[in-house]
């Protein structure tokens, strides 16, 4: 089975993220959201647990916080809406860690 992982917390603030990636698993898939977006910053201490994962992020909450798309970890996609949708269309369970 599975998961859809959302991640609306800044790793910075609370251990969503480190929780998160207990439980990923092959074919699962993490979306970070609002302020779950700062853990893609390449150089920042959470970007590195992200190395090699099935990452997205929310574009417009990128651009809320000014965050331009070369500052991210390289393989993380960046997607809009429609791309949240099809990313929870395509996983079996959506799970969000708060």
């Amino acid at each position: 089975m599975s998961i859809l992982h959302l991640v609306n917390k800044s790793p910075y603030e609370r251990p969503s993220l480190e929780t998160c990636l207990a439980y990923y698993q092959a074919g699962d898939a993490i979306l970070l959201i609002e302020d779950g977006v700062y853990a893609a910053v390449n150089g920042g201490r959470a970007a590195s647990g992200l190395q090699g994962l099935d990452v997205a992020v929310l574009g417009p909450d990128l651009a809320a916080r000014g965050i331009r798309q070369e500052k991210l970890i390289d393989g993380v996609k960046v997607v809009d809406y429609g791309g949240f949708v099809d990313l929870a269309v395509a996983k079996d369970k959506i799970q969000s860690w708060l």
